[in-house]
């Protein structure tokens, strides 16, 4: 017997080179050729017990995929080279496949039985290549909804959370309308993510095909003010508030106001608004500038790409954690996320552009120098960590470790608040379970549960429908009983 997971070596999905890939806006990874993937799906043959669709948590840690991809059985599927039922049992679990297999962080890869000892399963590579082979293939086509229920929803929100649960309520017949303040639907997959990892051509593809089968998008709605929620409750039989968590993290700092202190998520909204035709602002421009990234997640990483691609002198991007090792340590044991270290797609580029890794570990910004208004530098220490017996972490200085880094553009990557405060705005407080204080009107995906991944705001778009359509037959259960 031939142990596949033994034989064959990992491989992922083909990169442009970083040379080439630095000098426009095209997504820097495509799909595999069908040998390859073959190949890979049948390291998964020889899996004794899967637990890379577990989705569930371990405290805040993500096990498995949380919307149970049945990977195991698309797996299966694509080692005996049938690529369409592979699509077919993907999009069963997967409003947004094409979304994922680019940027989801794959904690299926972490939980990957194989992971214990040999490098995991390519299970995003996999997902990928099948839904990008499927659009090829024509095989993705417009579901057409046979028979309405002539219940309305409204959805506040196009992001992943949002467009899942307009995606399941519509094709359970519900009349769907999904309102965007931007100009663009798709929320932070438009936006928030450059076009390098996801080309807007693709989630405008998917959008077309939603409008296709028969969801109402508008754009340039600002619930709240342009209109209420109470409003909207008036007019549709249902509301669901996925709005994500909005408010982005500030520094904090004496000098945080200064001119080049910019918020990360304004500024990638600015190169994408650049590629659909808009003027840049010079604030947003960080050609000739020397670049600081504050926050060390993948928001930081697509700030460092994105100031590559404008032309910044220098990139440095600052991280308040050590640096992670090379292989899995004690403390995050499988089936965890290993959170070893790894050089990814920004972080190669900046190596290739600048002979030199951007990112520095264990930094604390005391204070911004600035030079009028304008900002020139910033203050830092080195810190230490020390973890405790009980588990818990303290940080301290390190004596001797101030350094000045000299800024002229500072984007400030740090997270986002969470979104109780905008929910109070709208008028609801969230409850659990999705449904908030106002009758009929529910909330998913990072709205309800804080800045989280693109796989759980889909499973909480899916599971927000069941319950908006649980809803919706109880109302029209007592609308027969009352007549």
């Amino acid at each position: 017997m031939r142990h596949n997971f033994l034989s064959i070596p990992r491989e992922t999905l083909p990169e442009r080179g970083v040379k080439d890939r630095i000098h426009d806006y095209g997504e820097y990874a495509s799909r595999m050729e069908d040998g390859p993937i073959v190949k890979q799906a049948e390291r998964c043959m020889d899996c004794g017990t899967p637990f890379c669709h577990v989705g569930d948590l371990i405290g805040q840690e993500t096990i498995g995929c949380p919307i149970h991809n049945l990977i195991p059985e698309w797996n299966r599927l694509v080692s005996d080279q049938d690529f369409f039922r592979a699509y077919e049992r993907l999009m069963e679990t997967n409003n947004f496949p094409e979304f994922t297999g680019r940027v989801c962080p794959a904690p299926c890869e972490g939980s990957c039985t194989l992971g214990i000892s040999e490098d995991p399963v390519a299970i995003k590579s996999i997902e990928r290549t099948i839904i990008d082979r499927a659009f090829e293939q024509g095989w993705v086509k417009p579901r057409h909804v046979r028979q309405r229920t002539g219940y309305r929803v409204a959805i506040i929100g196009s992001g992943p959370a949002g467009l899942a649960a307009a995606d399941q309520l519509n094709q359970l017949g519900h009349t769907v309308t999904v309102l965007e303040k931007a100009d663009e639907i798709g929320g932070l997959l438009y936006y928030g993510i450059p076009n390098m990892k996801l080309d807007k051509g693709v989630v405008r593809r998917r959008v077309d095909l939603l409008e296709a089968e028969g969801i109402r998008f508008k754009t340039g709605v600002n619930v709240g003010e342009d209109v209420t929620v109470e409003a909207l409750r008036g007019e549709y039989d249902a509301v669901i508030l996925a709005t994500g968590a909005q408010k982005q993290r500030t520094l904090g700092i004496n000098g945080d106001d200064a001119s080049g202190i910019e918020l990360a998520m304004d500024y990638l909204t600015a190169s994408t608004k650049q590629l659909n035709g808009k003027d840049l602002d010079p604030r947003h421009d960080a050609e000739g500038k020397h670049v600081i990234v504050i926050g060390g997640g993948d928001t930081g990483a697509d700030c460092v790409a994105t100031a590559i691609r404008q032309g910044a002198a220098s990139v440095t991007q600052f991280g308040k954690h050590p640096e992670k090792g090379l292989y899995r340590s004690p403390e995050r044991p499988w089936p965890l996320q290993p959170d070893t270290l790894s050089t990814d797609y920004a972080y190669a580029e900046a190596i290739g552009q600048y002979e030199a890794d951007p990112r520095t570990y264990l930094i604390r910004s005391n204070q911004i120098v600035t030079e009028g208004d304008k900002v020139v530098g910033i203050e830092t220490e080195r810190m230490e960590k020390i973890v405790k017996p009980d588990g818990h972490a303290t940080f301290f200085v390190v004596e001797g470790s101030e350094k000045t880094y000299p800024a002229d553009l500072v984007l400030v990557a740090i997270g986002f608040e969470r979104p109780e405060p905008e929910l109070r705005k709208l008028g609801v407080e969230s409850k659990r379970d999705y449904v908030t204080d106002v009758d009929g009107v529910f909330v998913a995906g990072d709205a309800r549960r804080g800045q989280s991944l693109i796989v759980w705001a889909i499973r909480e778009g899916r599971e927000v429908a069941e319950k908006v359509d649980a809803y919706l037959e109880t109302c029209q259960t007592e609308l027969k009983t009352s007549s």
